[in-house]
């Protein structure tokens, strides 16, 4: 069983399911992006998903767009993703998924890529342009270094497309709980429900919702029926408005979802 699908495991067996935290490497500067990572693994969060800045970020909000660009204009280099893996996993025990677009991976050398991440501490990647069936390369660099894969799932994919999420994955499968890009709703979408149901009947064993979710009752709402809730936009935009001490207690906040659901 994989680091990730282990802590994920310990939260449902205690009741509850684990809260995945999502921040840009490089957001607002390198310094910053490292300490707000810690912050987050200090209050709660116990799954990191720390994504590298891409130029043409086709499924992010604009938040997360904004954020990303920044990095990339204080020249942000995807090299820095393993110095970041590497001091952070230094400072607390969390796992790290890298959430990344594959084209940087290909133009890396997915071999090269896999043994820098592994190397760092890092425990895998979400690729969210990345189908099962189209993975090869990254199946293969995966198996040799036992890094998690982890998929997307969206209410719109056919049950053959799940099927291969299901089987390819490791750590969990990435359910979006609605279509579109990434940002905060004031509701999560009740597609979730039906997505994670669909999941479980091709054999997920661990599925965490993402995409719209931003308050510690939505977190409890999510992990009612889901192994994991996935934070993003609500995580940047408190570090972009308030630095590393705005987003630990926003962290803190969202975690108190899954403390009153193990209560």
């Amino acid at each position: 069983m994989s680091t990730v699908a282990e802590v994920i495991a310990a939260k449902k067996a205690a009741g509850s399911g684990a809260l995945v935290g999502y921040l840009p490497v490089g957001f607002p500067d390198l310094r910053t992006s490292i300490d707000a990572v810690v912050a987050l693994a200090e209050n709660g969060v116990d799954v990191i998903e720390l994504g590298v800045p891409y130029s043409d970020p086709v499924m992010d909000g604009l938040v997360i767009q904004q954020a990303t660009q920044t990095a990339l204009a204080g020249g942000f280099r995807l090299a820095q993703t393993f110095d970041a893996v590497a001091e952070i996993t230094s400072r607390v025990d969390i796992p790290i998924l890298v959430m990344t677009y594959f084209n940087p991976v290909f133009q890396y050398g997915v071999d090269r890529f896999a043994v820098d991440l592994l190397a760092a501490g890092g425990a895998g990647l979400i690729t969210p342009d990345l189908v099962a069936d189209d993975a090869e390369p990254w199946l293969r660099a995966s198996d040799r270094t036992g890094l998690d894969r982890v998929f997307l799932a969206a209410p719109s994919s056919s049950d053959t497309r799940l099927r291969q999420a299901v089987e390819k994955s490791r750590g969990f499968v990435y359910a979006v709980s609605t279509m579109g890009i990434t940002g905060v709703r004031a509701d999560v979408d009740k597609a979730a429900r039906g997505l994670i149901s669909r999941l479980r009947d091709a054999g997920a064993t661990s599925a965490c919702v993402g995409v719209g979710i931003s308050t510690g009752d939505q977190v409890r709402e999510v992990l009612e029926y889901a192994d994991g809730a996935i934070v993003g936009t609500a995580l940047v935009a408190a570090l972009a408005e308030g630095g590393v001490p705005a987003v630990a207690r926003a962290a803190a906040a969202l975690s108190a979802g899954t403390l009153t659901q193990s209560s």
